[in-house]
């Protein structure tokens, strides 16, 4: 039985996470679940799942949802909680699905302690990577991706040699704009930004695919879980995310996933590997569909995979500035501060204004991080 803890659980890989556990409820126990601030849905989910422990957000949400809790249960709140929670429980796996750069010292805590990781959270890889995958390296653990990209390229390369790799391809939908020329963008509402033609997905990352971070944060993130310079990570626009992403070997042959754009497939193969099992998602029919189409990706069109690309091969601090400025100014955008166009300008300005460092652990990063988001606020 796999023994799960759940960072984010109400969000929405959190859910569908749980939506997988339900699905087939006697090859899971639910240890521990971590959320914010929708205590609703949080208790519905403790009161179905019965984790041992939950962490909320605020220590003022502690008395509000104690009582509604089944007995026993343990409940803990803020940074500190969450990091307990990862790593005290005596769950062997931890879901990380919290959105942007909180989950880091969570995860690093979970693999300190000897848990696999099922890895949604793309920020703790961008803007750490070196030191997450050399701890999971030391403490022996696995890091299993959930984005469904990266699951892809991890079910390609199952049994075959990494130096025979020639280069892999992220594929990307177009977001929610995909059809639209830069000009078209002009004063785009947050509710057309959001409205996302393929995915299910929760707002900040809706608005990441609209702006193309989303991929350039898969980039940097393909970078360290794969092994990979960056002038071997490629990506191409597929609008109907059937193919996941694929990987090129050096005597051309190319090997891709495929299947519906569902979540779930991804979380539960991450849950359940090496092995599969039958999950509640509908199949693939080639035939029905009929086509599948493709574009070249447009650097001028996506100026923020731009930035990802050079943040990435910049390395250092650049990614982590990256990273803390987008989240910055996509909270600005969602608030209605900023316009759409505002968020690539904003990213760019505080990658301009940066001046490159090492980041030789977590303190240097929250530094870094912090100066980021204090710049992108104020522009």
């Amino acid at each position: 039985m796999k023994k799960l803890t759940i960072l984010g659980s109400t969000g929405s890989v959190g859910t569908q996470t749980l939506d997988v556990v339900a699905n087939e409820p006697d090859a899971y126990e639910v240890h521990g679940l971590a959320a914010g601030g929708n205590i609703g849905l949080l208790i519905e989910q403790a009161k179905r799942f019965h984790p041992r422990v939950v962490c909320v957000a605020e220590k003022s949400l502690v008395d509000d949802i104690k009582p509604h809790l089944p007995g026993g249960t343990k409940v803990l709140f803020g940074e500190q909680g969450l990091i307990e929670i990862a790593a005290t429980t005596e769950a062997d796996t931890v879901v990380t699905a919290i959105v942007g750069s909180r989950g880091l010292s969570a995860t690093l805590a979970a693999i300190e302690a000897g848990k696999n990781i099922g890895l949604a959270n793309k920020e703790t890889l961008v803007t750490a990577g070196h030191l997450v995958m050399k701890q999971a390296a030391h403490k022996g653990v696995s890091i299993l991706p959930i984005d469904s990209e990266h699951s892809a390229i991890f079910q390609c390369l199952n049994g075959e040699n990494r130096k025979d790799v020639k280069r892999i391809t992220l594929t990307a939908s177009g977001g929610s704009f995909r059809d639209r020329t830069r000009d078209e963008l002009q004063g785009v509402t947050v509710a057309e930004a959001l409205n996302h033609p393929n995915w299910s997905m929760g707002a900040k990352i809706t608005i990441d695919s609209a702006t193309m971070a989303n991929k350039g944060l898969e980039v940097i993130e393909a970078h360290w879980l794969f092994g990979l310079q960056y002038d071997e990570i490629d990506v191409i626009i597929h609008p109907e995310s059937i193919i996941h992403s694929y990987v090129e070997f050096v005597d051309n042959s190319i090997v891709a996933q495929l299947g519906l754009p569902d979540m779930r497939v991804p979380i539960q193969y991450a849950l359940t590997y090496p092995g599969r099992r039958p999950t509640p998602t509908e199949s693939l029919n080639l035939a029905r569909l009929g086509s599948l189409n493709f574009r070249e990706m447009d650097f001028a069109r996506y100026p923020c995979l731009r930035f990802a690309y050079e943040s990435g091969k910049a390395g250092r601090s650049a990614p982590t500035v990256f990273n803390a400025a987008n989240e910055t100014a996509v909270a600005r955008f969602l608030e209605g501060a900023i316009t759409f166009l505002d968020i690539e300008r904003i990213i760019e300005e505080v990658l301009g204004k940066h001046g490159i460092t090492d980041l030789p652990d977590v303190a240097a990063i929250a530094e870094v991080d912090a100066w980021a988001r204090k710049e992108a606020a104020m522009i």
